[in-house]
């Protein structure tokens, strides 16, 4: 085997899986393929010791960080297939270049699948958010607005009045029901059955939207639950089982962060149905430690060498 550990993702929540393994002094690599979720915002926000830096930034603290130990080995590159072999897992890579170890941690993350509708994608991260607790304190205090895109966008919608006065856009689809309308009215929030077809202004700031009726409102930023897949394939071809989180799949883990595949585990947003980054990387620590635990309990003899 190549390593006792392969940790496939190299964003926050396999870097810290990773940095439990190489302080417990086990062969680590990680398959860092660079495209994380996180690469659209400009800084990251809640994560306490780093509010305010940049997820690249973040990374490259990070790698710096773990290539201080001896036993840690990152490879830049995207894996494409994963199976199990004998003795552990095989992964290869996108080159052709394969690589095998005793255990796996996935963190190969989500992709989020935006509306589609005119000036959404250039100011995701940006101006065209998700989480308030991630991104709203730098749209605070300026009319902002919810998009409807499941059941969750009227409770999404009822939050962010505590940032600014809110506008809530059902779509025509997705209208509050009897008791999320009284919410929303004691919250002060300005219901719009009208569609948005546009999202106006200089991006990556945003003015306003346009709706379906020509009709412009003035907005700063706009908030949007978007529908979630895996980014990888490995999860699947492996064999884990999924579940229907509350925007997209979920890989299916126990209290371990082991998924249905003994020796498989999983971290981060793929394996979180609360997501942002302070969770990741505590998911990945929980790998980190639980990987390593399963190793020693498969080879109890094995102990380190005296200096």
């Amino acid at each position: 085997m190549d390593a006792d550990v392969m940790v496939i993702g190299g964003s926050f929540a396999g870097m810290s899986a990773a940095l439990q393994l190489v302080r417990g002094q086990r062969q680590v690599i990680v398959i860092d393929g660079r495209s994380p979720r996180n690469r659209f915002a400009a800084a990251s926000h809640g994560f306490f010791g780093l509010d305010g830096v940049s997820p690249e930034e973040i990374h490259e603290r990070g790698l710096e960080q773990l290539l201080r130990y001896p036993t840690a080995r990152v490879i830049e590159g995207q894996a494409s297939t994963a199976a199990q072999i004998e003795g552990g897992f095989l992964v290869t890579l996108a080159s052709g270049t394969a690589f095998s170890a005793r255990k796996l941690i996935l963190a190969t993350g989500l992709k989020d699948e935006l509306p589609d509708i005119p000036g959404i994608e250039e100011r995701w991260g940006q101006t065209v958010i998700h989480c308030p607790y991630c991104h709203g304190f730098e749209l605070r205090n300026r009319p902002l607005g919810v998009l409807a895109t499941s059941h969750l966008s009227a409770h999404q919608a009822g939050m962010i009045p505590d940032w600014g006065p809110t506008t809530y856009f059902t779509q025509g689809t997705f209208e509050p029901d009897p008791e999320q309308r009284d919410y929303l009215q004691k919250r002060d929030v300005t219901i719009e059955h009208a569609p948005v077809v546009e999202v106006l202004g200089e991006a990556p700031a945003l003015s306003g939207v346009r709706l379906a009726d020509d009709r412009v409102i003035e907005l700063g930023g706009l908030y949007i639950g978007p529908k979630t897949r895996m980014a990888s394939p490995l999860a699947e071809q492996l064999g884990c089982v999924f579940y229907d989180g509350p925007m997209g799949p979920v890989v299916q883990v126990d209290d371990l962060k082991q998924t249905t595949v003994q020796g498989v585990f999983a971290a981060g947003d793929m394996s979180n149905p609360m997501q942002n980054a302070t969770l990741a990387a505590g998911s990945g620590v929980i790998a980190g430690f639980n990987a390593h635990r399963l190793l020693m309990q498969e080879d109890p003899a094995r102990v380190a060498a005296q200096a």
